[in-house]
């Protein structure tokens, strides 16, 4: 497995590694019926407005993460390749492009999203309430990480 910045060719993996991840994680939250697409929300929600990072594998994509100004956004993992590495490798990967602290928002109830976190040495700073990111006709709970090491 490799990590590389993303290129275009990548689209059409990204939306279905999303979609399928995505699911996994509004479900476990209580919130599938707030579920859209990556096609529907990558623009809207800023998915290329930073550093967009895909973990590949002869050249087939299996998670992709993006950073932008100190803030982890996106992360997902397709599910067959989850809990092999893939997700912790993209974490690494993002904070050593930072210089100083990391933060990110995991929705309450995404554990195995929590426990990746935290062991990769992420401290919950606060929980917040509000409306779903990319989705304000819901509303959520979420709790703020920061990492506190970068490059």
């Amino acid at each position: 497995m490799r990590i590389r910045e993303y290129e275009s060719s990548d689209w059409p993996h990204l939306c279905v590694i999303h979609d399928e991840a995505r699911k996994q994680e509004l479900e476990a939250s209580g919130l599938m019926d707030a579920f859209l697409t990556l096609e529907e929300t990558a623009e809207g929600e800023g998915l290329f407005d930073g550093k967009v990072l895909v973990a590949d594998d002869d050249g087939i994509p299996l998670g992709f993460i993006a950073i932008a100004e100190g803030e982890i956004t996106w992360l997902y993992v397709s599910p067959r390749h989850q809990r092999r590495g893939v997700g912790r490798r993209l974490v690494r990967e993002a904070i050593s492009c930072e210089s100083g602290p990391v933060s990110l928002d995991v929705l309450e109830g995404n554990e195995a999203a929590l426990q990746l976190y935290l062991s990769e040495g992420f401290e919950v700073v606060k929980r917040v309430s509000g409306r779903l990111t990319g989705n304000k006709a819901f509303a959520a709970t979420g709790l703020v990480l920061r990492h506190h090491g970068g490059a």
